[in-house]
């Protein structure tokens, strides 16, 4: 049963991974039926945080999937860059958070990898936020998770997502690169 509900997860979350490299609103449905499959399959790994990112990624894919949506008369939301500032004061957020996450873990709780797990939760949060407001510097960030991801996945026995996390990796490259392209075409117009 657990393998179904990863394979599952898995699927969705590839479907909505394609498409947000490819830009398209589709993303943000795919992706919360995914993670509301994943907040099963990571509390069973006892990656707690892990399970409890997917609610996060629930609640901001239902803005994000507003926020990337024509409302109106109002233009979809174009793709831009963060600048080096904010997105250096982005991810020391990010990184106390992730120890203070695991400091959190480590002392309440039996969680696994309490260092990766908070990590991989941190940054996640911060490429979803970037990535929530089309920005450029989502795909680097995504790249940094994915790295953190498979050695993790793979930790705790979940080799079909460790997997997909490697192809997730190809697929930020993808992404940033056609975002890129996509960014410079609407500047130019």
């Amino acid at each position: 049963m657990t393998l179904d509900i990863e394979l599952a997860a898995n699927l969705l979350i590839t479907v909505s991974v394609v498409l947000a490299a490819r830009n398209s609103v589709h993303t943000w449905w795919t992706g919360m039926l995914g993670c509301a499959l994943f907040a099963v399959v990571f509390h069973g790994a006892r990656l707690y945080a892990e399970s409890g990112l997917q609610g996060f990624f629930i609640a901001t894919s239902a803005w994000g999937w507003y926020r990337w949506s024509r409302v109106g008369t109002r233009p979809a939301l174009p793709v831009t860059r963060a600048g080096w500032q904010h997105t250096a004061a982005a991810a020391s957020v990010a990184l106390l958070a992730t120890l203070a996450y695991a400091a959190l873990l480590r002392h309440h709780t039996d969680a696994a990898a309490p260092l990766a797990d908070s990590a991989v939760t941190a940054f996640s949060v911060l490429a979803q936020l970037l990535l929530m407001q089309r920005r450029l510097e989502t795909w680097p960030c995504w790249l940094a998770v994915n790295t953190l991801a498979v050695p993790l996945y793979l930790s705790r026995g979940l080799h079909v997502t460790a997997m997909l996390y490697a192809a997730y990796w190809c697929n930020a490259w993808y992404g940033w690169w056609h975002w890129h392209r996509r960014m410079q075409r609407e500047q130019q117009a």
